[in-house]
């Protein structure tokens, strides 16, 4: 079940790596440029949301490339919508944004 939602910056950064097949933690901690802090903590958030499904690699591929289990993570189709709908509002928020400088006097500090 997804729950609806409204995503802050970080968890649409999330959403949209993981659109872009990024699939584990580091690998959208280097994408985003967000901390370990920021992104495990959303996408804990993320997958009791239903945004997000989550699946460890079997031991034996983590063994023979020499490093520990990574833990995948893949968009739900709720987590695809729920970040079109983001991209949707950032878009919005960023004309509007625009048009108001746009008419605004410029200050003299």
């Amino acid at each position: 079940m997804t729950r609806k939602m409204n995503l802050s910056f970080a968890g649409a950064a999330i959403l949209q790596a993981l659109a872009h097949n990024y699939r584990y933690g580091f690998d959208i901690m280097d994408v985003t440029g967000l901390p370990s802090g920021t992104v495990y903590p959303a996408l804990r958030r993320l997958e009791q949301a239903g945004l997000v499904l989550s699946k460890w690699e079997e031991e034996d591929t983590a063994r023979k490339d020499q490093r520990p289990a990574r833990k995948y993570y893949e968009l739900t189709n709720g987590g695809r919508e729920t970040l079109y709908e983001a991209v949707a509002r950032y878009r919005r928020l960023g004309r509007a944004i625009t048009k108001s400088a746009k008419g605004a006097k410029p200050s003299r500090a």
